[in-house]
């Protein structure tokens, strides 16, 4: 078995504007990196044997603020663990992309969420199988977190009000070359409360 344990990155100025980033290549903000270190410090308790990256900005400098807080060596870069290609909506807010693209209407250059579960799970496999009995940190996206969780979950996860907040953990076995989920880091809103967005 092997457990992957996978954390969004830390804010953007994009996330904090409520801006679909996708597979647009969005640096940290200081909230972010602060967020980064948090993240670490939460996940000092546990024992890790390797980090992996998304290859965008955002993931792979929060991966090296981890590395380096809990000592562990530069991060792997995975191209699989990038974000969900968001096509022609990346760069508008919620707002903009439901005006210009209302519900049921296709978004050219949208990446199918199957397409993203067959790729992620290809990526995790690979690990697993190169890493059995280890502990290893992921660094990826809330689009890809969310994917994952409601394929696992039969989309019982995330519910109504839960986000995928950035810096969060969640928790993950490969076994009998499946993945499991054993934690979902979930966060709540209250009504009327923009939080962190869960898919950016």
């Amino acid at each position: 078995m092997t457990r992957f344990s996978i954390v969004r990155h830390g804010q953007t100025d994009w996330n904090l504007h409520q801006r679909i980033q996708g597979s647009t290549d969005i640096p940290l903000n200081a909230t972010g990196r602060a967020e980064a270190v948090a993240a670490a410090e939460r996940l000092q308790s546990r024992r890790w044997d390797a980090i992996v990256t998304s290859p965008l900005l955002r993931a792979a400098e929060s991966a090296r603020i981890i590395a380096a807080e809990l000592g562990l060596e530069e991060p792997e870069v995975v191209p699989a663990l990038t974000e969900r290609h968001h096509g022609a909506i990346e760069g508008l807010t919620f707002a903009e992309r439901q005006h210009r693209f209302p519900d049921g209407v296709p978004v050219p250059g949208l990446e199918t969420r199957r397409d993203v579960i067959d790729r992620v799970l290809g990526a995790l496999s690979a690990l697993a199988v190169g890493r059995t009995g280890q502990s290893v940190l992921v660094l990826s996206h809330g689009g890809i977190i969310g994917t994952l969780l409601r394929h696992l979950t039969d989309g019982d996860r995330p519910r109504h009000g839960e986000y995928i907040a950035n810096g969060s953990v969640h928790d993950f076995s490969w076994a009998d070359d499946q993945l499991l989920l054993t934690h979902f880091d979930a966060a709540t809103r209250e009504p009327g409360d923009r939080g962190s967005s869960p898919v950016l």
